[in-house]
């Protein structure tokens, strides 16, 4: 049996369970001081999200909006996408393990799903691929809120979106599958720079407007970005951006931050 095993815990996120959930609830508490914020949270239903992948200090609140939204539905199985940053390959690659190790306890793969998304939609296994934070730091919030759910990790290189969008559109044509599509925005500029690069992601993803992220939004996902904007196209899907911060948010430190987003997609009211 193949395990994929924990390479940034104790760094992008708590080594163990009391401080994961010590996190979680802080969060949470914060989240709940506003009365208006939960009556919306609570009023959105969703299967994909966006969520950002820096350490949790600084990415988690709002990457937790997300997660609490998309607990909402019962889904069998998440698919976290997220991109390469330690190695550099073509296409996309999934996950060969069994189990997925947290410090909450091993979340299992869902091995069917890996077969079918190989054999349907030609996705390797490039197991050097597989130490990537970027997808990791999202299982913790996973195990926590989806104890039972099982998981399938991509990681994607070099490639166009319009080979994730057909893996997107497919998962969400059944209310069994959750999609996380994992970036950050903007990396290492002063805060107003950062504030007014970030705003061209921020609107592409409300205005689902594949074009606006070519003009100048600097997220290191963005390929799974736009490959979920393809998709929400696709399905007739709308938007809603749940939180926008940076780092500074939580350092102080305004001269060189970081972007960070979350935001969910939903069938259409009307």
């Amino acid at each position: 049996m193949k395990n994929r095993t924990m390479s940034v815990a104790g760094s992008f996120y708590p080594a163990d369970t009391e401080s994961i959930g010590e996190m979680i609830r802080r969060f949470n508490h914060i989240l709940e001081q506003s009365q208006e914020a939960v009556w919306r949270y609570n009023t959105l239903v969703t299967y994909a999200v966006i969520v950002p992948h820096a350490g949790w200090v600084y990415s988690g609140f709002t990457a937790n909006i997300a997660y609490r939204i998309l607990a909402g539905s019962p889904v069998d199985t998440i698919v976290v996408i997220g991109p390469s940053h330690r190695v550099g390959f073509g296409g996309i690659s999934v996950s060969d393990s069994d189990k997925y190790q947290t410090p909450l306890g091993d979340l299992n793969v869902d091995r069917d799903l890996v077969g079918l998304l190989q054999e349907r939609f030609g996705v390797i296994s490039y197991p050097q691929a597989h130490h990537e934070h970027s997808t990791e730091v999202q299982m913790p919030f996973i195990r926590h809120y989806f104890p039972e759910v099982k998981i399938v990790e991509l990681v994607y290189g070099d490639c166009d979106p319009a080979l994730i969008e057909p893996i997107i559109s497919y998962l969400l044509q059944y209310q069994k599958y959750g999609v996380v599509i994992s970036t950050d925005l903007s990396h290492f500029h002063p805060l107003h720079t950062a504030n007014v690069i970030d705003q061209r992601c921020l609107s592409a993803v409300e205005r689902i407007d594949t074009a606006l992220l070519g003009e100048g939004c600097e997220a290191c996902g963005i390929i799974g970005v736009e490959a979920m904007l393809l998709a929400a196209q696709k399905g007739n899907l709308e938007s809603a951006v749940l939180d926008y911060r940076t780092s500074a948010d939580a350092s102080g430190e305004t001269s060189r931050v970081v972007g960070y987003m979350s935001a969910l997609f939903q069938e259409k009211l009307w």
